[in-house]
């Protein structure tokens, strides 16, 4: 599978009267949510799906990186 460092290349729709707040056009979620990465859009937005489809994969929680979360817990 293929990944890019940042997936910014998709269609984008402000929101009406607010200057500085984006969404994507697909699946509308703030650009601040999706922080450049593919998992930041929903499941079903046609962006992420052709991507996908593409060959292209969005990261997935694995169990080294839920250690890093939940590091605090256990000090």
């Amino acid at each position: 599978m293929m990944k890019k460092p940042y997936y910014i290349d998709y269609p984008q729709k402000h929101f009406e009267g607010q200057a500085h707040r984006y969404r994507c056009v697909h699946c509308k979620e703030e650009t601040t949510k999706i922080n450049g990465k593919l998992e930041g859009h929903l499941p079903s937005c046609a962006y992420r799906m052709q991507l996908e489809k593409a060959g292209y994969e969005a990261l997935s929680v694995t169990a080294k990186s839920a250690e890093l979360v939940d590091a605090d817990e256990f000090d």
